[in-house]
């Protein structure tokens, strides 16, 4: 079985690299020194990295800002090693879930443990890697694949399921963050107590209150019975908020009380109740963005985000893409009692595709050309977004209505983006060539003057 291989760049030459290679644990890696003619962050995307060991003085801005918008941390376990020196950069790296960072003196038997750890792990799952079309893949509690990224993502949740942190699961749409934050309750101490979802974008305004902790009967108008908040249905289980940066802000108040001081009080109550629940959070948006453009309370985002989770999207999961084609289209044989295959051609369409709506939209894809084919699934029978914007002309009667102010024509071409892009304003922000945190600060502006012409 072929070792992982580990790559280290060492800040100071000789002595880390004695250090280094005093470990133990090295002897399960074949190694690969940093050179001192190439930056180690190309060195990284030029060779297939398992785990990388980065002892540097400071982390840059620039070097950051490459790290998260590549896959390199979705595919590579990092361990980076520092004087101990403030590093801003380092540490808002690390609140990624980027992997470890010892500071000095450095704790050999750690360090090795850590290793030891990823060797264990890689290994296990390296016959799968060799095998992009197979149909197999890993699987842990409700989340499916074999890629680095995912194993990753397995080995974070296992650490932190057993722990009573509230975690924020980070991710674009489609990913399965709802699945993410049901295993993580599946791998907890509380599986045997509810796990209660509730989608905070839904929650009606007028009874968030109720939705939440409940009311007794008589509370209000229509109040003709006692009500259980989820609060209360959760107790001693999991509460999860899905797409908690969607809560308006006067509601977000109500919560963080909760989250501060574990009490609540139903609607029309006058009885306190002490709440037994472990938050599970989640948003498609950037957190950092959403508290720049007033969206999401700071002090709610550092209650919640105890451990954040990211959760890589598919674009960046390599074969876990037509593997989880194949197994899709596996379970749908099954509950039909069909043998269905997809064409060589089929596959290859898959696999290039950018699936922007992630693993939702393949699994729509899959299904409805499931439908369509016969026995064999062919690239006609695959419904797909565009891999890029098209630069076809207009159709001759597309009209702009003459005196339309530049604003509202702006207006017009955001709102059509977000729904080609099925409401992903990251990729609804790549497509207008605009920053996220400039598209957040456009959809409140005309939040506000909705709500102005209203009153």
């Amino acid at each position: 079985m072929p070792r992982p291989t580990l790559f280290y760049h060492l800040h100071r030459r000789q002595e880390g690299e004695a250090r280094l290679l005093a470990l133990p644990s090295c002897q399960h890696f074949n190694k690969i020194a940093s050179s001192v003619d190439q930056p180690w962050l190309d060195q990284l995307h030029s060779n297939s990295i398992d785990v990388a060991i980065i002892e540097l003085s400071q982390l840059s801005q620039l070097e950051y800002a490459e790290l998260t918008d590549s896959a390199l941390m979705s595919d590579i376990e990092f361990i980076f090693l520092s004087e101990g020196k403030p590093n801003p950069n380092l540490d808002h790296l690390m609140s990624k879930s980027a992997g470890y960072h010892f500071r000095q003196p450095y704790d050999a038997d750690a360090i090795n443990d850590t290793l030891e750890d990823f060797a264990q792990d890689l290994q296990s799952q390296s016959t799968k890697l060799k095998q992009p079309l197979s149909s197999e893949l890993d699987q842990y509690g409700l989340l499916v694949g074999s890629s680095r990224s995912m194993h990753k993502l397995y080995r974070t949740i296992r650490k932190v399921a057993v722990t009573e942190s509230n975690v924020l699961i980070v991710g674009e749409s489609g990913v399965g963050k709802e699945l993410v934050a049901n295993t993580i309750h599946l791998a907890s101490n509380r599986v045997n107590q509810p796990f209660i979802a509730i989608n905070c974008g839904a929650l009606s305004p007028e009874l968030v209150d109720s939705e939440l902790f409940g009311h007794v009967k008589g509370a209000f108008t229509g109040a003709h019975r006692d009500h259980r908040g989820v609060f209360e249905q959760a107790e001693g289980g999991t509460l999860f908020l899905d797409e908690v940066t969607e809560m308006p802000l006067e509601h977000q108040v109500k919560l963080l009380r909760v989250l501060e001081n574990n009490e609540y009080r139903s609607v029309g109550s006058q009885h306190l109740k002490k709440a037994n629940v472990r938050i599970v959070a989640a948003t498609n948006r950037d957190p950092a963005d959403a508290i720049d453009a007033g969206r999401f309370r700071e002090d709610l985002y550092f209650r919640l985000a105890h451990f954040p989770i990211h959760v890589p999207p598919l674009r960046d999961r390599n074969d876990d893409i037509t593997g989880l084609a194949q197994h899709f289209l596996a379970y749908r044989n099954t509950a039909e009692k069909l043998t269905k295959t997809f064409s060589d051609d089929a596959l290859k369409l898959i696999q290039q595709q950018k699936w922007s709506g992630n693993v939702r939209e393949l699994k729509h894809a899959i299904e409805r050309a499931y439908i369509l084919a016969e026995d064999t699934i062919l690239p006609s029978h695959i419904t797909v977004t565009p891999l890029e914007p098209s630069t076809e002309p207009l159709a001759d009667d597309v009209q702009i209505p003459a005196g339309m102010r530049l604003d509202e024509l702006e207006k017009v071409a955001i709102f059509q983006a977000l729904g080609k892009s099925m409401g992903n304003k990251n990729d609804t922000a790549k497509q207008l060539g605009i920053s996220v945190k400039t598209l957040y600060n456009k959809l409140s502006k005309y939040e506000e003057q909705t709500d102005s012409d209203e009153q």
